[in-house]
């Protein structure tokens, strides 16, 4: 029987590559996409108009949103903006969100978070590392898995708590590097401000990124932190210059134009072993 999958923050790049991954297996899930618009849901996948910042305390959100099964939680504004205030005044939209759809009957949940929780780490990170955030989109994204934790004890609920790390792709539609050459090649730049090109992280397509989340919500056995990663970390000038080769461009990095950021680490990549026994354990390939 197939299980009610609602996606909030639809139309965001993750969730859209999600959405399509998971009309993949229509025979294990139903769809339900949630967002303020549509423009780039895929054809055929139940729409919901819904700003759920506005909008997360109606009694009648859980039935709006197709009285869902599963519940994964992408939405989240100004995820670039890492001292934004906007992140500690939505907090309590998010979490009420959640917790009105768990009062009335959804009972799994995957959220996103984010490898940045783990804060300025260097190496490989451990996921039950404790985090101490340096910036308020991590305080938010740690607030909110603290109080689900909490709300969710008692109840017989699966909270699992992704943290995607690097995410790239091969078009223009987000916000990553990668996203930004292509927009720059497009107009025609020659060159483009970078950073020295040696810090390391783990470069995770938004194509696998989309088949790990809908692997983690095929199964409920294993739960708690997830890290969406490799496993690998990627010096990333090496990647950008593999980048720049494979598309043909002629756009350059002007090398040691930014200076580091005190909150970003020298090399950090993810703990891949919960999401290959996953992946390995999963009916859906």
């Amino acid at each position: 029987m197939s299980k009610k999958v609602v996606v909030t923050g639809a139309n965001g790049y993750i969730g859209a590559h999600l959405i399509a991954e998971l009309q993949k297996h229509s025979q294990h899930f139903q769809t339900i996409a949630v967002d303020i618009d549509d423009k780039y849901i895929p054809k055929g996948v139940t729409f919901v108009s819904m700003d759920l910042l506005n909008e997360a305390r109606k009694e009648t959100l859980y039935k709006e949103c197709g009285e869902p099964d599963i519940c994964v939680h992408l939405a989240w504004r100004d995820g670039f903006q890492h001292n934004a205030l906007s992140h500690i005044d939505d907090l309590p939209c998010h979490f009420h969100f959640l917790k009105n759809l768990a009062d009335h009957g959804t009972t799994h949940f995957a959220i996103a978070g984010s490898f940045r929780e783990y804060g300025s780490v260097n190496g490989m990170v451990d996921q039950d590392a404790v985090v101490i955030p340096d910036n308020f989109y991590t305080l938010a994204k740690s607030m909110l898995k603290q109080a689900l934790e909490i709300y969710f004890k008692e109840k017989n609920i699966c909270l699992q708590w992704l943290r995607p790390f690097t995410v790239y792709g091969n078009d223009s539609r987000n916000n990553s590097i990668m996203s930004k050459i292509i927009r720059w090649e497009d107009e025609g730049k020659q060159s483009f401000p970078f950073t020295s090109g040696n810090e390391e992280y783990d470069y995770v397509s938004v194509y696998e990124v989309a088949r790990q989340i809908a692997a983690v919500i095929s199964q409920r056995e294993v739960d708690g932190i997830i890290d969406c990663c490799t496993g690998k970390p990627t010096r990333l000038g090496d990647k950008i210059e593999g980048f720049i080769r494979e598309n043909h461009f002629k756009i350059r990095p002007e090398y040691g134009a930014f200076p580091k950021r005190e909150y970003d680490s020298s090399v950090i990549y993810g703990d891949n072993r919960k999401i290959t026994e996953i992946i390995k354990k999963c009916i859906l390939f």
